[in-house]
């Protein structure tokens, strides 16, 4: 793996850079994280002893703040995102112009030698056929705004040529900057604290990543750069493309007293509810580490520690 390169992370203290972020330092990188703290976390403390980690406080979609850590960069990974079709609806602007226009004053920035890798979310799939797997030349057909800035960010990067695209299944997984609101996290949040939730839509089936994956899966694209360049890669563990319910089962089989019923009111505002393949990825020598099974059980730990809806994006 090329060693001491200068990255660039913006949104570097969320729930994915706080696991991302020491990875990277770990592998004798050079890094720089731009966040705006927005949920006052300090998730980053342990790596500030670092001499190769920096930390700049400021908003990712400010140009003078960008241009000279742009420039510093060999890699740029922009994780800053209002994460989400709840938050994005609730403030569309803040969404659209970070989601998807500062990947845009990015690729401006941004000589044709750097190198950007940019996660997007598989809700781009939409509705998918039934039974038929979502590869990535899959139609695309998001149904919310986050979907659909999300989709033409991916458009933006790949149009440089010079970059990665990541679609990221749905995380889960303890982090110092947890996020409770992310569907395994919260049924496994509720399954420990209430020991039952309501499911609407209950059969719609979406794929799910631990979070130290997803975290590979940045490390491997750094390491095969050359050879997966211009390109989306979906990132999601193949062996979990499972419905609401079937999810609900597996967190059952760990937390026995956990009761799940279904509900015909209430609809997924991305309507995720696909089937996606992994094997582009894995043809590249991904694979990831931890199962579903082994996120439930790391949950169920996190939880005992934890009892804070700070911990949500909405």
């Amino acid at each position: 793996m090329a060693q001491g390169l200068s990255i660039l992370v913006t949104g570097g203290a969320g729930y994915l850079g706080s696991i991302l972020v020491p990875e990277l330092l770990a592998a004798g990188h050079k890094v720089t994280v731009l966040d705006n703290f927005m949920y006052l976390q300090n998730s980053l403390a342990q790596v500030c002893a670092d001499p190769d980690f920096d930390v700049v406080n400021g908003d990712a979609r400010q140009e003078e703040i960008l241009a000279p850590l742009v420039k510093e960069a060999d890699i740029v990974i922009p994780l800053a995102a209002i994460v989400g079709a709840p938050l994005c609806k609730k403030d569309p602007i803040a969404a659209t112009s970070t989601n998807r226009d500062a990947i845009a004053t990015l690729a401006k920035m941004m000589s044709r030698e750097q190198r950007m890798i940019v996660p997007i979310t598989n809700s781009g799939y939409g509705l998918g056929a039934p039974g038929k797997e979502c590869a990535e030349d899959s139609p695309l057909r998001p149904v919310s705004l986050y979907g659909r800035n999300k989709v033409e960010a991916e458009q933006i990067a790949l149009e440089r040529e010079n970059a990665v695209s990541l679609r990221l299944a749905t995380v889960f997984g303890m982090a110092p900057r947890l996020r409770i609101d992310l569907l395994v996290n919260d049924f496994v949040y509720r399954a420990v604290n209430d020991r039952f939730v309501v499911l609407f839509e209950a059969h719609f089936k979406r794929n799910y990543i631990h979070i130290r994956d997803v975290a590979l899966a940045f490390m491997h694209a750094i390491r095969n750069f050359e050879r997966m360049k211009g390109a989306p890669y979906n990132v999601g563990l193949s062996d979990a493309n499972l419905s609401k319910a079937e999810l609900c089962a597996r967190i059952k089989a760990q937390l026995p007293n956990f009761i799940y019923l279904e509900a015909s009111v209430g609809e997924d505002p991305d309507k995720r509810d696909y089937i996606v393949s992994n094997a582009k990825i894995e043809g590249t020598g991904y694979k990831p580490t931890y199962s579903l099974d082994d996120g439930i059980r790391e949950l169920v730990k996190g939880y005992r520690m934890i009892r804070n809806t700070v911990y949500g994006n909405i």
